[in-house]
């Protein structure tokens, strides 16, 4: 019997004699400074109501490896309370039968009304609630040193034609420019940094989402990779298997000038006691100013047999909804709430501009998914796209033509 079950074994005894008290067992990779943060007040949260908290938190960024561990569990009947999945990859688990309808809490805190419908039907399946949201990231944002660029006489760049003046102008410096960090997601969020930036809103939409194969081998898209290939140029040569939070930390330090990366990155600068305005700056990626590239973080809630477990699964998917919960969380992950009509007093500028924009760009029709981040294509399509991708920012010799037809090769594995 291996540790895992043995302890969920003990659990389920311990949940058993206990009437009112249950484990949830969370699955989920924050791991880093401002994540851990986060984490840790949902975990409070749960423990004031008598519950007790098993953390499984898997190490990896964007969470490949926590998927994997996630697998092997519920094959083998021993699933987690709670998991962070999104996007499709919520209704492939719901397909499976292994998820818990959530719409008794749901009803009684109002989610339908308190959630924007394009966010709530995501997080449904056959029109039930099966996963509770935490938060919405805004995912193209450039993170800045205002030090490094007072250093090299740089102004923030709003185009892309102005972030190579003052990449170049850092690296004269002795700056990197960019930091990055070379794993596929990392690639794939400046990818459509740089889509979103140079072909607009709709351009990302018919090639990213609906992967038309007319605009992934477009005049636009050989610009977009051109443009994602200058910026490689910019990197370090020790980014290769970086993580983002290491990336982050250059610019915290003044090692490099600028990171392309979601407001995650802004835990970072928070918990290192850094005051953004002052100590960092948040800008939308060049040329992306009146749009915005969404992840929104939530929990796949499983299907559990004990009752007090399943008593505890319920008050920790109303906990993750609750205003108190959702603003704490928010202020040390770097995201907004996902709530709507909530109090932002207690968050920084880069906050309420997300938040603003979050609204804006919903009505005007450029509020788009994050492919870098499973908000968008079915799995297989989105790991196609991102080795196609990664493969071309990594190899040199790949050329923009091919690098074209394989995009949309990648783009027919979704049928």
């Amino acid at each position: 019997m291996t540790r895992i079950s043995v302890a969920l074994a003990t659990a389920g005894l311990m949940g058993a004699t206990l009437a009112h008290a249950g484990e949830v067992e969370v699955l989920h990779w924050w791991t880093s400074g401002g994540e851990a943060k986060a984490a840790s007040a949902l975990k409070a949260s749960m423990q004031a109501k008598g519950h007790t908290w098993k953390d499984f938190a898997v190490a990896g960024g964007a969470g490949d490896a926590a998927m994997t561990v996630l697998k092997s569990r519920v094959v083998s009947g021993n699933a987690p309370a709670a998991a962070q999945i999104k996007g499709p990859s919520i209704q492939e688990w719901a397909r499976e039968g292994v998820l818990a309808n959530m719409d008794d809490v749901a009803k009684a805190n109002q989610w339908d009304t308190l959630l924007p419908k394009a966010i709530a039907d995501g997080l449904k399946y056959k029109g039930n609630y099966v996963a509770a949201p935490v938060n919405v990231h805004r995912v193209n944002w450039l993170w800045a040193n205002p030090e490094a660029f007072k250093k090299a006489g740089a102004k923030l760049p709003t185009t892309w034609d102005e972030f190579f003046t003052a990449a170049e102008a850092l690296k004269k410096a002795g700056i990197i420019p960019v930091a990055h960090g070379g794993q596929n997601w990392q690639d794939f969020t400046t990818f459509e940094s740089v889509a979103l930036g140079v072909g607009g809103a709709d351009f990302y939409k018919k090639a990213l989402v609906q992967l038309d194969p007319a605009a992934l081998k477009s005049p636009t898209m050989e610009k977009v990779l051109t443009t994602f290939r200058k910026v490689k140029s910019y990197t370090d040569k020790n980014a290769p298997g970086r993580d983002w939070n290491l990336a982050t930390a250059m610019v915290i330090k003044g090692e490099a000038g600028m990171q392309l990366m979601g407001d995650w990155a802004k835990g970072e600068f928070l918990a290192a006691g850094k005051v953004p305005g002052k100590d960092f700056a948040c800008v939308p990626a060049p040329g992306t100013a009146k749009a915005y590239t969404y992840n929104v973080d939530s929990f796949a809630l499983f299907k559990l047999k004990n009752e007090a477990n399943q008593k505890a699964q319920q008050d920790l998917a109303a906990a993750i909804m609750s205003p108190e919960f959702q603003e704490v969380f928010n202020l040390n992950k770097g995201s907004i709430p996902v709530r709507l009509n909530m109090n932002l007093d207690k968050f920084d500028e880069c906050a309420k501009t997300s938040a603003a924009d979050f609204v804006a760009t919903a009505k005007a029709g450029s509020l788009v998914p994050s492919i870098a981040h499973g908000m968008a294509v079915p799995s297989a399509s989105e790991g196609a796209l991102k080795d196609v991708v990664s493969q071309f920012w990594n190899d040199d010799k790949t050329t923009v033509a091919g690098t074209m037809d394989k995009l949309v090769a990648a783009g027919k594995s979704r049928q």
